[in-house]
């Protein structure tokens, strides 16, 4: 009878080391997915300000094509 005693606690012991393991796993996982999903948001946030660098320049180029024709015309004009 001490034998099944004593096992069934060595088992309740083992149970609940587990337990707290697998809290701590879930936990783990948790803060893992958020850190994941903050890196993807600012990977999100990087890509949109890289696109509205580029439409910036795309604008300029088309402010100095623009001039450029503006000048064109004027010299045509003239000869």
């Amino acid at each position: 009878m001490k034998k099944v005693a004593l096992t069934v606690a060595v088992l309740a012991l083992g149970l609940a080391a587990c337990e707290s393991k697998t809290e701590n796993a879930a936990d783990n996982a948790a803060v893992e997915n958020a850190a994941e999903a903050d890196a993807n948001a600012a990977l999100t946030v990087d890509n949109a300000l890289d696109a509205a660098g580029n439409e910036v320049s795309n604008a300029g180029e088309a402010v100095d094509n623009a001039a450029d024709a503006v000048e064109n015309a004027a010299e045509n004009a003239t000869n």
